[in-house]
């Protein structure tokens, strides 16, 4: 094999590992935010994936034609952006528990001018997302998601793909996510009905107390107390179950 075949069958290799990396990072948790270009997140693709090649299972390639590796680039593509999309599902995770937690202490309260149009649950959703992305870098989980990316490779040969077991993992990703939500965000649910039945027990009592602009404070500042309380318990939980299925990418 002379030296351009050579070049070439490299070149084609890293090719592939860039086409499953490189989607991943568009949409991994920590790495693939909005507010990172997209630029900077191809560029870490190329790094990562120029990194990783050599512990990849994929090696030199050889083709008769261009052509033939275009299949394997859509197959690999397909597999990244499941990866990718699949653990950005489970982060919305913590955007739902932020709306139910703003709805229930009322911070979306629509007669309220000031935080309207749900404005205040989506500041708590988008604050929980933050510090769940925080949370990625600070205990180190990044290594655990480039761990993953390896270890993919066991689980999806190179340009092999499992169509079906991948929309039903993707089923139970959405199906997971919105129990995580609603399981983190359940201590203000229980907030929400003992303040309710109580305010509703004064509003009984004393007919001309006017319930929502008393009860509309006091809400919130439950609510705020019990989010400084149950916030690390919360994040804990949201933060071992994301682990989990990076170190195993099934449920």
């Amino acid at each position: 094999m002379d030296l351009t075949a050579l070049l070439t069958s490299q070149v084609l290799g890293y090719a592939l590992v860039f086409a499953r990396l490189g989607s991943v990072m568009v949409f991994m948790p920590g790495i693939g935010e909005q507010m990172i270009p997209i630029r900077h997140r191809l560029a870490m693709g190329v790094v990562l994936s120029l990194a990783l090649y050599p512990a990849t299972p994929v090696g030199p390639l050889q083709f008769d034609t261009p052509l033939d590796l275009f299949p394997l680039l859509v197959v690999e593509t397909a597999i990244g952006i499941w990866i990718g999309v699949t653990a950005r599902i489970l982060l919305s995770g913590l955007q739902l528990a932020g709306y139910q937690v703003g709805i229930v202490t009322g911070l979306s309260n629509a007669f309220a001018p000031s935080i309207g149009s749900f404005e205040g649950s989506t500041l708590l959703a988008t604050a929980l997302m933050l510090t769940g992305v925080t949370l990625i870098f600070v205990t180190d989980l990044h290594h655990g998601i480039i761990e993953a990316l390896v270890m993919s490779y066991d689980i999806f040969p190179p340009g092999r793909i499992m169509a079906g077991d991948m929309a039903e993992q993707t089923v139970r990703a959405v199906s997971h996510s919105f129990y995580i939500g609603t399981m983190i965000s359940a201590p203000f649910f229980v907030m929400g009905l003992v303040l309710n039945v109580g305010f509703g027990l004064a509003n009984r009592m004393m007919p001309t107390l006017p319930v929502f602009f008393v009860a509309a404070p006091l809400l919130i500042a439950a609510g705020m107390f019990v989010l400084v309380v149950a916030a690390p318990a919360m994040m804990h939980a949201w933060l071992e179950d994301f682990s989990r299925w990076v170190g195993l990418l099934a449920f």
